[in-house]
């Protein structure tokens, strides 16, 4: 109640609140000019649970647009699980028995957890997951709503309209009256903006990206950064133009192959860019470290960055074992000229997708120019992906998927943990035995070793991926002072 007193926008996302004498849900800051009586306040753990509670969204401070909630990226039981693979667009494509059959429990059993911590069962989530996408496309672009409701995963025009209406107190026509659309653009590109939870270190995250980009699959531009994406209906593109995030989001593009894809896709980019995460709350726990303290005031905003695709962030990490990173990125363009999937329509520089699993599987290890245990390693790890035997989705168990990568032979605990990092988004996977955190910990004195510095990395817990990235972080920037 103090937060909502205050307009405290840390909680945004966080929790939603129910104002029982309008009958709307807000955000806890919003900014309304009168502060509801706390007799009249009801928090929920997502706008869904207010929308079963009967609750509608605030007009003025539009709760659904917040960044999502932190929480079920930290967490890896069964309810965090599911809220990712439902905010992926699980049920969408395979229904709620399809997402309990991924999950590895009955329809009976997901429900029940669902409804007993979020106070919604995955129906309910799911739908207030198409409204969501829907209202940015009806403020936001040109799209018929015909095409918004079928492309955001409505089963009919009726529904979305019902839909719309009882979510947002308005039909999808005022809606658009009082949105948000500038000129029309390049039919081709569908225009939208990404929330995230300010500070946002840019100018560090466009350099991680433009490091690590693939040639063809990735360019950095500017304060621009281009990539491929291989979905459902094929392939597309993305343009995210950095100069907009003082105004609190990042202006995006996509060209997609078809418009259902466009969630998913959403999804995949605040992945890649972390922006779900709590900047406050990482900087509370890891500030807690007098030297991380240090390096923390330097880059407040310091970003865990993704990766769109599991099957990437294995490639990626094999790749980079025992090489620098510019030789790893170099082997990567290689590669992925000769066996990547064309685009139908280039975007700047970017021509290809990233190959899948199986077209990785399929190689054969002595044709990719890699010394011949890494070249073994990686074709194994693709196999065992494609088979199902790994599971490197966002929603995968993190535990389980680090143990199971190790079974493969060349995969040692490093590139697992780097893949837990980057494809199921691990707030707390750390390598530490990677040389550029040794030697960071050796210059501030926080370890000797490898074994000392995963010893020192435990007061780190649950963010120890963002430590790492900040260990690194200072290594770039030491790099570019010389």
């Amino acid at each position: 109640m103090r937060a909502v007193e205050s307009r405290d926008a840390r909680f945004d996302g966080w929790v939603t609140l129910g104002v029982t004498s309008t009958g709307i849900y807000c955000r806890p800051s919003c900014p309304t000019p009168t502060r509801p009586k706390r007799t009249n306040m009801r928090f929920f753990p997502t706008p869904a649970a207010a929308q079963r509670a009967g609750f509608r969204s605030c007009k003025r401070c539009a709760p659904d647009a917040t960044p999502g909630s932190p929480e079920w990226n930290r967490r890896d039981d069964l309810v965090a699980r599911a809220m990712r693979a439902i905010e992926d667009g699980v049920i969408d494509r395979d229904g709620v028995s399809g997402l309990a059959e991924q999950l590895a429990v009955s329809h009976r059993h997901l429900q029940r957890v669902l409804t007993q911590e979020v106070g919604s069962g995955p129906q309910a989530l799911a739908r207030a997951r198409r409204a969501r996408s829907a209202r940015a496309l009806i403020e936001t672009t040109s799209l018929t709503f015909s095409d918004i409701a079928f492309g955001t995963g409505f089963h009919s025009v009726r529904q979305f309209n019902q839909t719309i209406t009882e979510v947002f107190a308005a039909t999808p026509s005022q809606m658009r009256r009082r949105g948000s659309r500038g000129a029309v653009g390049d039919p081709e590109w569908i225009d939208l903006r990404l929330s995230f939870r300010a500070p946002l270190a840019t100018r560090e995250l466009l350099r991680w990206l433009a490091l690590h980009a693939v040639a063809g699959v990735e360019q950095v531009e500017g304060l621009v950064y281009r990539r491929s994406l291989l979905l459902d209906s094929g392939g597309g593109a993305v343009e995210v133009d950095f100069s907009t995030a003082d105004r609190g989001h990042l202006a995006a593009r996509f060209r997609l192959s078809a418009l259902p894809d466009l969630p998913q896709a959403i999804n995949r980019m605040r992945r890649l860019l972390d922006l779900d995460a709590d900047p406050h709350a990482i900087a509370d726990d890891l500030g807690q470290d007098p030297v991380l303290a240090r390096i923390l005031r330097r880059t407040p905003g310091l970003r865990s960055p993704g990766e769109v695709d599991g099957t990437d962030a294995a490639v990626r990490a094999v790749l980079h074992q025992q090489v620098s990173l510019a030789s790893a990125v170099a082997v990567a363009s290689r590669l992925v000229a000769a066996h990547g999937i064309p685009l139908t329509t280039p975007a700047g520089d970017v021509r290809y997708a990233f190959p899948t699993a199986r077209t990785w599987a399929e190689l054969d290890p002595a044709d990719l120019g890699l010394p011949p245990n890494r070249a073994t390693a990686l074709v194994n790890l693709c196999a065992a992906i494609d088979a199902g035997w790994i599971d490197v989705s966002p929603w995968a168990d993190r535990s389980t998927a680090v143990t199971a990568m190790q079974r493969v032979d060349g995969i040692g605990p490093w590139t697992a943990n780097l893949v837990a990092a980057k494809a199921l988004g691990d707030p707390d996977a750390f390598g530490a035995g990677d040389l550029v955190l040794v030697r960071q910990a050796q210059e501030l004195g926080l370890a000797s070793s490898a074994p000392t510095l995963a010893a020192h990395a435990e007061r780190w817990r649950p963010w120890r991926s963002y430590a790492m990235h900040l260990l690194w972080n200072l290594h770039l920037d030491q790099k570019e002072k010389r």
